[in-house]
């Protein structure tokens, strides 16, 4: 997996990013290079100015130089408010001086246009990208796919068991991979999806044995059974209990997996306490990049879920 461009926050610590802030000669020469940079923004000021700390200085990030589409009114001050207290992009811009003491002047404007040219350029669908998640809606995850250009993986998406939010499966600043799925290079926009990266039935099912008991969550409530998630790729079906509600946490005992019609047979055991935190994914696929993906086993009458990657033209 190979980018030039990092979701804000991954840059922060490493040796390079504190040796380009240290002094005014490596700010100076990260301008004249236009490296992307990174600080921590400590403050919105009233007109929506963001104060960033840089190495030993406090640079300045003026409103039309926060965020792509500010300027035009396409993009809302949420996207600055937001950045307080946290890593923040830039690039160096200028080096003004005020009372003797050097303010570098940033852009992050700059960093995500430096970003998303490359991404429109160089991305393939079905390449294997790093993200990290912004925020959650019902609908889906948005994530940062570098210097905080969001995109968004729907929550059908998220994995192949249904979930009834993206929370269930993951958490604001999780860092996940995701996979490419449509780059539409007219409007600047990257699809993503992630559950093809999670494992197909067949890599999941081999993760269990009959007459093991694991925990799992259910998923849904049927009148002919109760769906209990092993893994977010791979559910079973247990008889329905007294008590049992669509979300719980639930020991199973495995009494059969059956691969050619891509069941497990299941039996609750008991109920369990939520954990604090989902766990984190899983990955069958962590590089390089996928030409298609089929969920079901070779030869399995019961069709299942399929992506193609269509090559960009």
């Amino acid at each position: 997996m190979t980018t030039l461009f990092y979701p804000e926050g991954q840059l922060l610590n490493t040796t390079e990013n504190r040796n380009a802030c240290a002094t005014a000669e490596a700010l100076a020469k990260a301008m004249a290079r236009q490296t992307v940079l990174e600080g921590i923004a400590l403050l919105c000021d009233e007109h929506h100015d963001l104060t960033v700390q840089v190495g030993p200085f406090l640079g300045r990030i003026p409103r039309e130089e926060t965020a792509l589409g500010i300027a035009e009114g396409t993009t809302r001050d949420i996207a600055i408010l937001s950045r307080v207290g946290k890593p923040i992009s830039f690039t160096v811009i200028g080096l003004e001086g005020e009372n003797g003491t050097l303010v570098p002047l940033l852009s992050r404007r700059q960093a995500q246009e430096k970003t998303l040219d490359y991404i429109l350029s160089h991305w393939e669908n079905g390449q294997i990208v790093s993200a990290r998640v912004t925020h959650l809606e019902p609908f889906g995850a948005f994530v940062d796919i570098g210097c905080g250009i969001p995109s968004m993986i729907g929550v059908d998406r998220l994995s192949v068991s249904r979930i009834s939010h993206p929370r269930d499966r993951l958490s604001p600043g999780q860092e996940i991979l995701a996979a490419v799925l449509g780059i539409d290079r007219e409007n600047r926009r990257v699809v993503l999806t992630h559950r093809e990266l999670l494992g197909t039935w067949e890599e999941n099912a081999a993760l269990f044995r009959p007459g093991m008991t694991v925990p799992g969550y259910v998923r849904g409530i049927k009148d002919y059974g109760v769906f209990v998630e092993l893994t977010p790729n791979l559910s079973g079906l247990a008889e329905r209990q007294e008590g049992i509600r669509e979300g719980d946490r639930v020991s199973v005992y495995l009494k059969s997996i059956l691969p050619d019609r891509m069941k497990i047979k299941l039996l609750i055991i008991d109920s369990l306490p939520d954990e604090e935190e989902p766990q984190p994914p899983r990955y069958f696929v962590t590089g390089g990049k996928l030409d298609r993906w089929c969920y079901a086993p070779a030869g399995c009458p019961k069709p299942g879920s399929e992506t193609v990657f269509t090559p960009l033209p």
